[in-house]
């Protein structure tokens, strides 16, 4: 079998090129040179003209031992049986054809090499080594050939697969970079929808009702007006908290002011009680200040989130909010309000995420939400883990 092939060969400089074909004519030029006076005693004749020819031939061949290396270096190693002149480019297409690593095509030439190397020793003129020395000499001169060649193609496969292995991570760390940027982007697309459609609801009710009651008394007015102002100096903290988060470097750095809790809930139902809703809280747990932040945190937004859908679609019906829970088992959470009989008149848009978003959190912190029509109400009804 063959062993790992190497990656395919990379593109040659002009210079490694060069040297290639300065090493392939300098050497067989040396050896042609040198039979001159050892196998032809300085006589000019037909064979040695022809170990010339064969050696241009071998060097003009090289150009192609990337495109057919097998071929290349069998007709080479041929021509090497017979001249001296191809030496050189016996050693160049032998080894660039090793640099494969392919034991089909290294076997071949390596028998093919070892054959025309004897041939040599026993035909060529004025070659009088031994038979032991010939076939010594040929086992070195064709492992010496291939092994450095082999070791090449092993350093190639080695370094494109260090590149291979850079360039992934380097495509994985922008993955990552991508998604935490994508999970941070929907985190506080989520903190904004909850934190400050809850406060633009306020102004955009209280807003109505200074625009529709004509009728109001001067001390109504100036109350809806008073409510309008600070909902709206709240959502303007929030949005300010917000891109505070924005700003900083870090994805996981805490807000620069502090979060809501389950222990604020009851601040919220005030809130929401002088806004002129009618919310009833019927708290179960004995210290509200004991839930976890995250689950506390979470509880809160989806109260919130309760409270304003209700009011956008239900502004005239009473909610009633119910927690309940303790730790080691789970915070339970209910909001239910009548659903409102006839046409909405409430104007205020809506995303259409909230439920989706207060779901989503739930599961963030391994809990389950669920909001359903029953017996004419609409129930949000969320279940979250709480740790002894």
């Amino acid at each position: 079998m063959d062993a790992i092939q190497a990656a395919p060969p990379p593109p040659l400089s002009h210079w490694q090129s060069t040297w290639r074909y300065l090493f392939a004519i300098v050497s067989g030029a040396g050896f042609w040179i040198a039979s001159y006076y050892n196998t032809y005693a300085g006589g000019i004749g037909a064979l040695w003209a022809i170990d010339l020819l064969l050696g241009v031939i071998s060097v003009v061949l090289m150009r192609r031992r990337r495109r057919s290396p097998l071929a290349v270096a069998l007709i080479v190693n041929v021509f090497g049986s017979f001249s001296t002149a191809a030496s050189g480019a016996v050693v160049v297409t032998t080894m660039s054809l090793a640099t494969r690593r392919r034991w089909r095509e290294i076997v071949p030439v390596a028998v093919v090499g070892f054959v025309a190397s004897v041939v040599f020793f026993e035909t060529h003129p004025g070659a009088e080594d031994s038979w032991l020395f010939a076939f010594l000499f040929t086992v070195v001169f064709v492992c010496g050939v291939i092994a450095p060649g082999m070791y090449v193609g092993a350093r190639r496969e080695l370094l494109a697969t260090l590149r291979e292995r850079a360039d992934r991570a380097e495509r994985e760390q922008g993955l990552r970079v991508m998604q935490a940027q994508a999970t941070e982007r929907a985190r506080i697309a989520r903190e904004m929808h909850d934190a400050l459609a809850h406060r633009l609801s306020l102004v955009a009710l209280h807003a109505g009702a200074l625009e529709y009651c004509r009728s109001l008394s001067d001390a109504e007015v100036a109350k809806a007006a008073a409510i309008t102002r600070q909902s709206a100096h709240a959502a303007l903290n929030d949005l300010h908290e917000i891109l505070g988060v924005l700003r900083t470097l870090e994805t996981d750095a805490p807000p620069q002011r502090p979060q809501p809790t389950l222990a604020d809930v009851p601040a919220l139902v005030q809130e929401a009680n002088g806004s002129g809703a009618r919310v009833r809280l019927h708290n179960q747990v004995v210290d509200l200040g004991g839930a976890p932040d995250a689950i506390g945190r979470g509880a809160y937004r989806m109260i919130q989130e309760s409270l304003t859908n209700a009011r956008k679609h239900a502004p005239d019906t009473a909610v009633d909010v119910t927690l309940s829970g303790r730790p080691g088992g789970q915070l339970r959470l209910e909001v239910r309000n009548p659903l409102r009989l006839g046409s909405a008149v409430g104007v205020t848009p809506g995303s259409g995420l909230g439920l989706l978003g207060l779901t989503e959190r739930a599961e963030l912190i391994g809990g389950r939400l669920e909001h359903v029509r029953s017996d004419g109400e609409f129930v949000v009804r969320a279940w979250l883990p709480w740790p002894a």
